[in-house]
């Protein structure tokens, strides 16, 4: 029998149920969201309707109003969402496929859903528990065997849309192909990496995780480090997101953190490291203050943050002595960081830290046993336990590819004088001459069964395509710089990559793109455009290299800069015109000359969370890559030949705004909604997918019998625009949405997409678009005011307001 997933339901309107029906729905999936009647309804009202599903309906309002946003298109999602009761609606699951059960983590409550749901649920149906811990015996007793058959634990970490850990739990009855189908199913469909976990308490990524902040609680205790300083070390410096320990802590909620570690306390009565669950009196007193973190703002946590009369925005972080805030100074550098960098590579800064900043030390060295410790208790491979703290956590690198970074022969002799005793299986690895835990192998990477004695291929989806495991041999990078490589992914396809910071487009990837279309012709048949970059949400392309053009205009070397942009459009015309398909795979942030880059290709194959603007004007300046004029003609081209001009003055405005107020766009599907991707572009849910179906997609062009596009004019609309463009820019300034320059560059931006001094109605080429855009950019550099605000977004990050 041919399984499929038609419509979905989810029982629980919190955050955790909201957000999986919330991308449920964005995966196209029928949801039915239900939630119990509210207590105490008045006689009056205990038929009504909106009164009986005020909970529900409540929770749905509130996730649509979450930051970031749980919806990757409100609209269409919402559109797919019906919400109910518990009591009025529960007879609905007998339609479902797959029923979630999201409601508190509590076993007789979680229990007696389940019989509920028993009562309605259709023969074959799945049911899934999103619990955090419970073990699944438990929640599954006294249930019928085709219940257990098809029930096993499916744990998304929030926020859902965003993380992509998904952990799954089989129970002793599970059946394998429900094991195997929810696994496929939910990589693909939801996007989601799957780690299979065993039904032990916290099961591995919080088991992981809270034992590293129990670590770190203790240690700060012990007064080796503050909380500052061990945040800044296990931030960036570590491969880990800006929160690091204390700030996650805040972050997840101090009260969770330690109802997790009293569990993990009470459960866990044969670890090695049990101790470290007893919270520290300091932590106590938090919790005893209502100090839990982001979900209590004014009683803060470990940091809290304020806002005087005038908006100004003061963060202070907590003295553990005293339970009273400080002043945080976020100008301080550790010392052993501005030691590091003075040791080269990340490596050798990494064993730096390591070596000469106990807490550090102590703290990783806790890690790398811990984790090793736990195979095969919670998982039977080390590659299920990094995938958990990359993907759940956030984390660049899991803990046994940090301990491959950091050196695991030379540190061993550190950890044990940190007190740590060193692992029987990592020994025996190490004196068996494998002295990491991973390697690639003929471009297939292999990790180190610690349980074997052997390293093994990872496992993963004849789909997925990964440059990095690629490029370990050679002879498969065809042409190389220090910014970009043309890489060969085999059936004559191959991709080009950028590696610079953040993937900016500069002056080595704008020579290189000729090379490129002249390689690929003489020797392949078609072009994927995509790259790896680390990091949520990492970014394709954040734009054009500013640093560069700014020490351009500084020396005032405009035709420098001109010559610099008319080779950048020559080169990404170029593209759209080569004899062969080009396949853009974005991801991220996708910005200015990222989006102006996607724009120019056959076809987009992105990422679900692709976020996709021209930006520009924030520097002071607009799109000179072909941005104005391919997104125009994308709206343009929308419609019939024969509307008139004047029928076009909504779609001008539209894009206009987009580009006059730096729009970007919240998803690949908010990105679609505003004319960056055409219908014929495609989005994938799974990052790791995203190459591999370009490559497909290439491959299906070809096969369709590919021919470049003709050369065609763009209808404009003319210089009748201008009037509305005052107007609109009238009310974007006293909104307070552009300041004065910025009007000044909006009007130059609603001149290119007009089409200059061009008749009304009629069609111009490409060329001459372009030559409106990089007149008006280099003229732009040429004003103090763009080059101030350039150099702020440059050095900052931020928009300087002028």
């Amino acid at each position: 029998m041919k399984r499929t997933i038609d419509k979905i339901a989810v029982i629980g309107s919190g955050i955790m149920g909201g957000g999986i029906a919330a991308l449920c729905a964005a995966a196209g999936y029928r949801t039915i969201l239900l939630d119990i009647v509210p207590p105490g309804i008045s006689e009056e009202k205990k038929d009504d309707p909106m009164e009986r599903n005020r909970i529900v309906n409540t929770g749905l309002e509130s996730l649509s109003k979450t930051r970031p946003p749980a919806f990757m298109d409100m609209e269409h999602d919402l559109s797919l969402i019906r919400t109910g009761n518990m009591e009025d609606n529960i007879g609905e699951i007998s339609t479902c496929d797959l029923i979630f059960e999201v409601v508190v983590e509590n076993i007789d409550i979680k229990r007696s859903v389940f019989e509920v749901i028993e009562k309605y649920r259709k023969e074959g149906s799945i049911v899934a528990s999103n619990t955090s811990g419970l073990p699944i015996a438990e929640m599954a007793r006294g249930r019928s065997d085709d219940f257990k058959k098809h029930f096993l634990i499916m744990h998304f970490f929030n926020p859902v849309r965003y993380m992509k850990l998904l952990e799954l739990v089989a129970g002793e009855d599970t059946d394998p192909e429900i094991c195997n189908f929810i696994s496929s199913w939910a990589e693909k469909a939801l996007g989601k990496g799957i780690v299979w976990g065993k039904d032990t308490p916290n099961f591995i990524g919080n088991r992981i995780g809270v034992e590293l902040i129990c670590e770190a609680f203790r240690l700060l205790g012990q007064g080796l480090s503050t909380i500052t300083e061990a945040d800044i070390i296990f931030s960036r410096p570590m491969g880990m997101p800006g929160t690091a320990i204390f700030g996650l802590a805040d972050l997840v909620g101090n009260d969770t953190i330690g109802h997790l570690a009293h569990n993990s306390y009470n459960l866990l009565e044969n670890d090695e490291y049990r101790e470290i669950y007893r919270l520290p009196d300091f932590f106590l007193g938090m919790l005893k203050k209502g100090m839990l973190g982001k979900k209590t703002p004014k009683n803060g946590g470990f940091y809290v943050s304020t806002v005087d009369k005038n908006f100004k925005k003061t963060k202070r972080v907590l003295n553990i002595k005293t339970l009273e805030y400080e002043e945080y100074n976020r100008d301080f550098v550790p010392d052993i960081l501005k030691e590091a960098v003075q040791q080269g590579s990340n490596s050798e800064r990494l064993f730096h830290i390591f070596r000469n900043h106990e807490f550090s030390g102590k703290l990783l060295s806790s890690l790398f046993v811990y984790s090793a410790n736990r195979i095969p208790e919670i998982a039977d491979s080390i590659v299920d336990i990094d995938n958990a703290m990359k993907w759940g956590y956030a984390w660049e690198k899991g803990p046994f590819e940090l301990w491959d970074e950091l050196g695991v022969e030379r540190s061993i002799d550190l950890v044990e004088s940190y007190g740590f005793t060193i692992p029987d299986s990592v020994k025996r690895m190490i004196s068996s001459g494998s002295g990491t835990f991973y390697r690639t192998n003929d471009g297939e990477k292999e990790f180190y069964n610690i349980l074997k004695g052997r390293y093994e291929e990872i496992k993963k989806n004849g789909n997925m395509i990964f440059l990095s495991n690629i490029k370990t041999s050679p002879e498969k990078v065809v042409l190389s710089s220090k910014s970009a490589s043309l890489i060969d992914l085999g059936d004559g396809v191959f991709d080009f990559e950028y590696h610079t910071k953040m993937n900016a487009l500069n002056g080595e990837i704008v020579d290189m793109i000729p090379k490129a279309i002249e390689y690929v012709s003489k020797n392949g048949q078609a072009l994927v455009i995509g790259n790896e970059a680390a990091g949520i949400p990492g970014a394709f392309s954040a734009g054009a290299d500013l640093k560069f053009m700014l020490e351009l205009a500084a020396a005032g070397k405009f035709d420098t800069i001109d010559s610099f942009v008319k080779n950048a459009q020559s080169g990404m015309k170029a593209l759209k015109y080569s004899p062969f398909p080009v396949v853009v795979a974005p991801y991220g942030m996708t910005l200015g000359g990222g989006a102006e880059s996607a724009m120019w290709a056959d076809r987009i194959v992105a990422h679900s969370e692709t976020y996709m603007g021209l930006v520009e004007i924030g520097a002071g300046l607009l799109p000179a890559g072909g941005g104005c004029t391919n997104l125009w003609r994308r709206h343009v081209e929308s419609v019939v030949k024969e509307v008139k001009i004047d029928d076009l003055m909504p779609l001008f405005l539209s894009v206009f705004q987009q580009i006059a107020m730096a729009k970007v766009g919240a998803s690949a599907m908010d990105s679609r909604n505003s004319g960056f991707l055409m219908p014929r572009d495609r989005i994938v849910f799974n990052r790791d997918y995203l190459i591999g179906e370009a490559k497909k997609e290439a491959l299906r062009m070809i096969e369709d019998g590919y021919t470049p596009p003709p050369v065609t004019k763009i209808r404009i609309i003319g210089d009748t625009a201008m009037g509305g463009v005052y107007s609109r820019i009238h009310d974007l300034k006293k909104t307070g949405f552009l300041t004065p320059y910025m009007s000044d560059i909006a009007v130059r931006v609603a001149l290119v997409l007009s089409g200059g001094d061009a008749r009304p109605g009629s069609y111009v080429t490409e060329d001459y678009m372009l030559s409106l855009e990089r007149k008006n950019f280099v003229e732009l550099w040429k004003d103090e005011r763009t080059f101030k605000m350039a150099e702020h977004i440059a050095r900052t990050g931020r928009s300087l307001m002028i």
